[in-house]
């Protein structure tokens, strides 16, 4: 377990458990999906990092939440580093990777390999929100289009 004192847990929007002024405590964080500002990627998917290497004293990983507006697209593209785990909240939509397409809805687990081409669609009756883990964590460097 990693440790780190207060000072070194200054994140915004997170919460500390069992922690008291100057004493050491294990890093353990609660990060408020509200109070996370929305950005919008490479890919063209607005999302809110939840856990990430900006965010908390993340390593190996990111967390965020995507959403699409009804029949947006990603644009189709790949991660030379990360993998992707995606997890649908709410909405539905069709996922793409490497050519093959299958509907995807809520409770759907996707696994993005990484170096696969892909692209997430919602479709036109609703928005899509889905939540995208990345490890390595999701960096806007290792986002290509090229040679797709």
């Amino acid at each position: 377990m990693f440790w780190f004192d207060e000072a070194q847990l200054s994140f915004g929007g997170c919460h500390k458990l069992g922690s008291e002024p100057g004493s050491m405590i294990p890093a353990v964080e609660i990060r408020a999906r509200d109070r996370a500002e929305a950005f919008t990627t490479k890919d063209g998917s607005t999302i809110r990092e939840l856990l990430g290497p900006m965010t908390a004293p993340v390593r190996s990983q990111s967390l965020a939440e995507a959403t699409l507006e009804p029949a947006q697209q990603t644009e189709r593209h790949y991660h030379a580093e990360s993998e992707e785990l995606y997890y649908v909240l709410s909405g539905e939509g069709e996922m793409e990777i490497d050519g093959e397409r299958a509907p995807v809805g809520p409770g759907d687990a996707i696994l993005i390999p990484a170096g696969a081409r892909h692209q997430i669609t919602a479709s036109s009756g609703s928005f899509l929100r889905f939540l995208c883990c990345c490890s390595p964590p999701y960096r806007h460097e290792d986002t290509y289009f090229e040679s797709l």
